[in-house]
């Protein structure tokens, strides 16, 4: 009898569990206030600030090409010519002042830019050249030669004074020279003689102008 009461008892109580156990299923937990609880989602991340689009770099302003991109002079493209005495030059009795031609000899335009350099020629050694010291006048602008023109500098030295020999304000001693050797530059070095005379000067010295298309007096 007492055995069959137990039983009774232990299967009430499953079923309470059971009833309890199923009454929970599909529960969802609430908060302090009734309302369903939401788990709360992680915090977003910050968005990176965009960067800003790179401003290209200007380019520098190009510079001037006065001669519409012709390529230089070379040695091949010009000629030298002899130089003759110019109208103006300093007062004395050597050769003063002269004006030294180049031509344009190829059948492409070439672009001259530049002073000259001047040297006494060594008998044909061009180790015994005497370089003159050079004084630059003016500005070297380019100048645009077509096949067959020509472009001018001038040649100034320290003159000879006096008669015969002649002699130097200075006191140097006059010096001759058959020929001198011009430099054009990017064209080379050029000998050429006077056309009448020989050169004369005093100390070694010349101021040569820029070359240029209009012909110096």
């Amino acid at each position: 009898m007492h055995h069959t009461t137990g039983v009774a008892r232990t299967a009430a109580v499953l079923a309470a569990a059971v009833t309890v156990t199923a009454l929970m299923t599909g529960c969802t937990p609430t908060g302090e206030d009734g309302a369903a609880a939401v788990p709360s989602s992680p915090a977003s991340a910050p968005s990176a600030p965009s960067k800003p689009s790179a401003t290209p770099k200007a380019s520098p302003p190009a510079g001037p090409t006065p001669s519409g991109g012709t390529k230089a002079c070379t040695t091949g493209q010009v000629k030298v010519s002899d130089a003759h005495q110019a109208d103006v030059r300093p007062p004395g009795t050597g050769t003063g002042a002269v004006v030294v031609p180049v031509t344009n000899t190829s059948t492409h335009p070439c672009t001259l830019q530049g002073f000259p350099t001047v040297a006494g020629a060594g008998n044909g050694s061009p180790d015994h050249n005497l370089p003159l010291a050079t004084t630059h006048s003016g500005t070297a602008t380019a100048v645009s030669l077509a096949p067959g023109a020509r472009a001018w500098t001038k040649l100034t030295f320290v003159n000879v004074q006096g008669e015969a020999d002649g002699y130097c304000v200075s006191g140097a001693t006059p010096a001759t020279f058959p020929t001198l050797v011009l430099g054009v530059p990017g064209a080379g070095s050029h000998q050429i003689a006077m056309d009448d005379g020989v050169f004369a000067e005093c100390d070694n010295k010349v101021t040569v102008t820029a070359f240029s298309s209009a012909k110096p007096s």
